[in-house]
């Protein structure tokens, strides 16, 4: 008997050794062809790449390629945005903080993006204060910043995805102008449509709202406007502006105060963080992402600070990540950050079990050929293979997130890609291709 068990142990301790081994032997294996596939690009030669891949299941680090120096994220950013927001925010975010004192409720914004955000639809501040029967008075002073972010580039300052940060953002702080028919448009929110003026100078070309760099003054050529036409262009924002635009929308009056939040300020709940999340995450949408660190700025105190969350965070939560971070906004306009690829895989393995549910998660992430901005680039298959999240400046293409292989693994990756002239979307292939090789073969 005791023959049979000694017998017994060395078998157990034999498979047990067997098992590591391989596992060992197929992360070299791995390792050695993902280096292969690097070292014989000749489209990645050109340019400075950072590529880490990450064995969940194994908690360890098989394939590194300058996987510890610095590189400018872009969006990949918001990731950390997104990390943060997990870490600081309610299941339900704070909309406003206010008080009743008499006939009048006074509120103060905390940063929130969602109200009437385009494609969160929060309405839960506009019900509350379109409710109310009391006056209305919006105390500013709170958001201790500029309208822009640290590094961002002014000469963008009428695009989209380029909105000024603000205590009380409305309507993704952007004015909105759709066809209406071929000589007419109808702009929202409506109290910027005496702003409009025709330009009798341009008679030429596609119809095109541009705007003053340091006034509400929209411009638009003497041309027809195609069915279909929607522009967005971020408006000038003051508190005034505020004030005039939640009275336009409100359909009431809204007065200014300056008084600083009591401690008997009271918090209205508004939209699900993760629903705001989602909406941050598919589209990258920078506006989201710069206000959720504001409001995270809101959970610490009376001012709303970027910088101010940034430090909180980067000191209370972000302490096991192998490199320190510069990290000055929360969508990634700024050149001014930088992260390294192997502490954006510690981050994302942190951020899977925060979630604690994979579903959920993937949901939240743009998906290879199927959402977001990872749509397009990945072939369409019947389940994505890549979850994860773009970044792109001038000369800048990075993803990082999770890859799905044929064998039934999951890891995580991150691909930095700095510093090229060639066209993105070369850049973007020869990545596809290297994370279709991983899926395909792994």
């Amino acid at each position: 008997m005791f023959r049979f068990k000694s017998y017994a142990l060395l078998f157990l301790c034999f498979t047990c050794l067997t098992v590591l081994i391989s596992g060992c032997s197929t992360d070299k294996m791995i390792a050695k062809k993902v280096a292969k596939e690097f070292k014989n690009s000749e489209v990645i030669k050109q340019y400075q790449v950072g590529f880490a891949l990450y064995n969940m299941d194994e908690k360890k680090m098989i394939f590194q390629k300058d996987a510890e120096k610095y590189f400018t994220p872009a969006s990949n950013t918001k990731l950390y945005t997104f990390f943060a927001s997990l870490q600081m925010l309610p299941e339900q975010m704070p909309a406003l903080r206010y008080v009743e004192r008499g006939d009048s409720l006074i509120f103060w914004g905390t940063g929130d993006p969602a109200f009437l955000q385009f494609a969160v639809k929060d309405k839960s501040a506009y019900n509350f204060l379109q409710g109310s029967t009391k006056k209305l008075f919006f105390a500013p002073g709170r958001y201790q910043g500029t309208f822009f972010g640290d590094g961002w580039a002014w000469d963008d300052y009428d695009y989209y995805y380029q909105p000024e940060i603000t205590e009380m953002p409305i309507m993704d702080n952007m004015v909105t102008s759709t066809y209406l028919s071929p000589r007419r448009i109808n702009i929202q929110p409506k109290v910027f449509a005496p702003c409009f003026e025709v330009d009798s100078t341009k008679t030429k070309g596609n119809f095109q709202v541009t705007r003053a760099f340091l006034t509400n003054d929209f411009k638009y050529p003497n041309v027809d406007v195609k069915p279909g036409y929607n522009q967005q262009n971020p408006y000038k924002t003051s508190t005034q502006t505020t004030v005039e635009v939640l009275s336009d929308t409100l359909h009431k009056t809204v007065g200014v105060v300056k008084m600083k939040i009591p401690s008997d300020a009271k918090t209205l709940p508004g939209a699900k963080r993760d629903s705001v999340l989602k909406h941050m995450m598919l589209p990258s949408d920078n506006f989201i992402a710069e206000h959720l660190l504001l409001v995270c700025s809101n959970q610490l105190g009376d001012t709303l600070s970027t910088a101010k969350a940034i430090q909180h965070i980067t000191k209370t939560y972000l302490s096991f990540l192998p490199d320190k971070v510069k990290w000055v906004d929360g969508s990634g306009l700024s050149r001014q950050n930088l992260f390294t690829p192997r502490d954006n895989i510690y981050l994302l393995d942190s951020i899977y079990h925060l979630v604690n549910n994979r579903e959920k998660l993937f949901d939240m992430m743009p998906a290879g050929g199927k959402t977001g901005t990872l749509r397009n680039a990945y072939p369409k298959t019947e389940t994505p293979f890549v979850y994860g999240k773009t970044g792109s400046l001038g000369g800048v293409h990075n993803q990082s997130g999770f890859v799905l292989t044929k064998k039934g693994k999951t890891y995580i990756f991150s691909f930095m890609n700095n510093g090229f002239i060639n066209p993105t979307s070369e850049v973007r292939a020869e990545m596809v291709r290297i994370m279709t090789y991983i899926h395909n073969n792994f």
